[in-house]
């Protein structure tokens, strides 16, 4: 049996890291929000702007505004 070369390895050490990465930056989009006013551009077929921006947060506070709080 031989033994895998230290090129085979890296490699699947790097695709796994790739993933890592990968699952760390949507995260941290999600947490953030960028992946919410994309989703919201996308809704509305706006491009990025100052404006759309701001009727983002407008929308995202009226959201957050109206969670029922609990204790």
């Amino acid at each position: 049996m031989t033994k895998p070369s230290a090129t085979s390895q890296g490699s699947g050490f790097a695709a796994r890291l790739r993933r890592v990465v990968a699952v760390l930056l949507t995260t941290l989009r999600e947490i953030f929000d960028e992946n919410a006013y994309a989703r919201f551009l996308a809704r509305r077929e706006m491009q990025p702007s100052r404006a759309s921006y701001a009727a983002f947060l407008e929308e995202l506070g009226c959201r957050r505004e109206r969670r029922v709080k609990c204790c």
